[in-house]
């Protein structure tokens, strides 16, 4: 694809519910603009955006794909995020690389949950906004009724420019409201039916009421019943999108193709160009702030938001040109890594279908293979430069599973497979449990995680058990006790002889361990206490219900005796250990359980239904606040009652619910349940 000037550019996000047709939506854009020779089926996985065997298996989009096309002169980077929750990572990648945004909403239901999440979503990154009514070709397809439930959930400034012929099976096309051409069937340009001149008319004076609002002078003009020129009309509806003053809806047909033209047309006419965006201001080298503008010979600033794993290329970097140009066989500089990449081959990418490009200009987006150092959110830029432009705030991974490889031929691989897992999906997280000793996963629900799991196979050839992580519990006591233990072994030659005498108490939650002594008379001499102490330390991993590790208390020596010659720190080490053991028995033992903290936001109408189950899963709800009806939750619960958290809130609030979670305190786990613990641990370490 030949290079476009900046101003030529248009970077748009494609966001709205799963299932409403984005993917048939963009393959239909690719399609009529001349990307692609013949369209590809979702059902059939022969899309340019589900290329991937994961996306082919599950019937759906899981990653983000660019699709650059072709249109009037102008090149649009249509970027393609996966429309659930459990991949919000890739939408947040997309979102901070675009300047506007494209919502579908269903034309026979109107907007869902995921149109609403989407809609935020736009207004949180202040995106310029156009939303499609898609499926105008389907069963129950109503374009005034989703047009007044788009207007309803997201206000009035939501008006329609672009009018359907028709509905369900007599769907034909749309009409232009202020130019008055239809858009018909197969890219046919038209007038408008007759039956529709009455509607016509009204939809347009509601539209250009709107439009003089916008604007002082032009509002003055309307009012004195003055007529607005088309240019007047059309500067003013621009600048009022740009600004997030109106938000044009657009019947369209993804299946069919009727209205895409009329889409692509507002990408090009009203949609805002890399130039178009408000400078951005980041730190500089010299401590103070610079402007970074879409100029193709400022300085360069160029952002990594997206990394993938390509079993033929290798490691592919995707990014977006916010200043200057990246030209082949160049060098450049990695401000987060402070080291020297270098660009061999920019390339653009659609699908699976890469295109070799020469120069990637301020506003672009392209991607380059095998780059060294380079991470998802890294900043390409020069040395003198130094630019570091802000990442991508992902979501905290809440649903987590351990992973066990099923050979050693993936116990050898499967830690550095997981590194580059996690580079190219950053909102992955992967760590080790030092108590439980295994390896955890993380991500945003399930189905992150069985792609996750499918990718490692896949790419990496690491076959693995993914399972529910182990909850660390641990042990204490909740009285003092006195433990005595004198250690006798006779051998061939010289024999083992320690006797110690050791004080238990229990310390407050949180505290760990302390050792301490209190002996007199030397009955245990200065040079074998540091054994005893080890010999203490050395049994805390080991507690005396299931095994799990002791804390909160501390152990005292206060007495014991030795031997002149049998005596050794050995000896003193196994004495001091058996002493522990012996007195945790003795010191009313208990099994402590993690506590965790939950913020959990959801719209109002869920919050009885979510009490009630944190209630039914031993939590304690401590407080709630309610703002334009959502509601936050504030509780504790035991860790092991929300692991499987995501999903249960997913389903009770129809995927409208979100959470956090953070380690709080441990606590006691209720007596009724501490046998059980007791059973399940002993099992596991019987089959080890």
């Amino acid at each position: 694809m030949r290079s476009f000037r900046t101003d030529a550019i248009r970077n748009v996000v494609l966001l709205g519910h799963s299932g409403d047709g984005k993917t048939t939506l963009s393959e239909m854009f690719l399609r009529r603009s001349g990307a692609i020779s013949r369209l590809g089926r979702v059902e059939d996985g022969t899309t340019a955006s589900d290329h991937e065997p994961e996306e082919h298996r599950r019937g759906g989009s899981v990653n983000l794909s660019v699709l650059p096309m072709a249109w009037r002169d102008h090149k649009i980077n249509l970027l393609d995020p996966p429309g659930y929750l459990d991949f919000l990572g890739e939408t947040i990648a997309a979102v901070r690389v675009a300047d506007g945004a494209l919502i579908i909403a269903d034309a026979s239901t109107g907007p869902k949950v995921g149109t609403d999440m989407a809609w935020k979503r736009a207004e949180q990154a202040g995106l310029a906004t156009i939303i499609a009514v898609n499926k105008m070709d389907r069963e129950n397809a109503d374009f005034v009724a989703a047009l007044e439930g788009i207007r309803t959930r997201y206000g009035t400034r939501c008006v329609a420019t672009h009018i359907p012929i028709g509905a369900e099976k007599t769907f034909a096309g749309v009409v232009d409201i202020l130019t008055g051409r239809a858009f018909l069937s197969d890219g046919r340009m038209g007038g408008p039916p007759d039956e529709l001149a009455e509607q016509i008319a009204a939809l347009r004076n509601q539209l250009i009421e709107a439009i003089a609002e916008t604007d002082d002078q032009l509002a003055t003009k309307f009012l004195e019943g003055e007529d607005l020129t088309a240019d007047e009309l059309r500067t003013a509806f621009v600048a009022a999108v740009h600004r997030r003053m109106l938000f044009p809806v657009i019947a369209a047909s993804g299946t069919w193709g009727h209205g895409i033209e009329a889409v692509l047309d507002v990408f090009v006419d009203v949609m805002p160009s890399p130039v178009d965006v408000e400078p951005r201001f980041v730190p500089s080298s010299d401590g103070g702030s610079m402007e970074i503008s879409s100029a193709a010979e400022g300085p360069l600033a160029a952002f990594v938001f997206k990394t993938t794993a390509d079993p033929f290329v290798g490691k592919l970097s995707f990014f977006r040109v916010y200043s200057g140009t990246i030209v082949n066989n160049s060098h450049v500089w990695n401000s987060a890594h402070a080291q020297s990449e270098r660009i061999a081959q920019a390339v653009t990418v659609s699908g699976k279908h890469t295109e070799n490009v020469d120069t990637v200009p301020a506003g672009d987006i392209a991607a380059v293979a095998k780059l060294a150092f380079t991470a998802t959110g890294d900043t390409l830029t020069t040395r003198e430069a130094g630019i570091v432009l802000p990442k991508a705030v992902l979501p905290e991974a809440i649903y987590s599973v351990s992973v066990e490889p099923k050979t050693k031929a993936d116990t050898d691989k499967l830690g550095a497979a997981l590194t580059r897992l996690v580079d190219e999906d950053p909102s992955l997280q992967m760590h080790r449990e030092g108590e439980t000793h295994q390896v955890i996963l993380a991500g945003l629900g399930d189905s992150h995680i069985d792609v996750a799991v499918q990718r490692l196979h896949r790419k990496f050839g690491v076959d693995v058990e993914a399972g529910t992580p182990k909850v660390p519990y641990r042990e204490s006591i909740r009285t003092g006790a006195t433990a005595e233990y004198r250690h006798r072994k006779q051998t061939g030659g010289h024999g083992q002889y320690a006797h110690v005498v050791i004080e238990l108490e229990p310390l407050h939650r949180g505290s760990g361990f302390e050792f301490g002594q209190r002996v007199v008379g030397g009955a245990v001499p200065k040079n074998f206490i540091p054994a005893v102490e080890k010999g203490v330390r050395e049994a805390l991993p080991m507690g005396a219900l299931a095994h799990f590790p002791i804390v909160d208390l501390k152990a005292t020596l206060v007495d014991g005796s030795f031997h002149a010659v049998d005596s050794s720190e050995m000896a003193f080490k196994i004495a001091a250990s058996m002493a522990l053991r012996k007195g945790i028995q003795e010191a009313n033992p208990v099994i402590l359980e993690p506590v965790m903290t939950l913020h959990v936001i959801c719209p109002d109408e869920f919050t009885g239904d979510v009490i009630g189950h944190l209630n039914s899963r031993r939590a304690r709800v401590h407080g709630m606040s309610e703002e334009e009806g959502i509601t936050t939750i504030e509780a504790e619960a035991p860790m092991s009652e929300v692991l499987r958290y995501s999903t249960d809130l997913r389903s009770m609030t129809q995927g409208r619910g979100s959470y956090e979670m953070v380690f709080a305190h441990y606590a006691e786990v209720p007596a009724h349940l501490t046998q059980h613990i007791m059973e399940e641990s002993n099992k596991l370490r019987a089959e080890v």
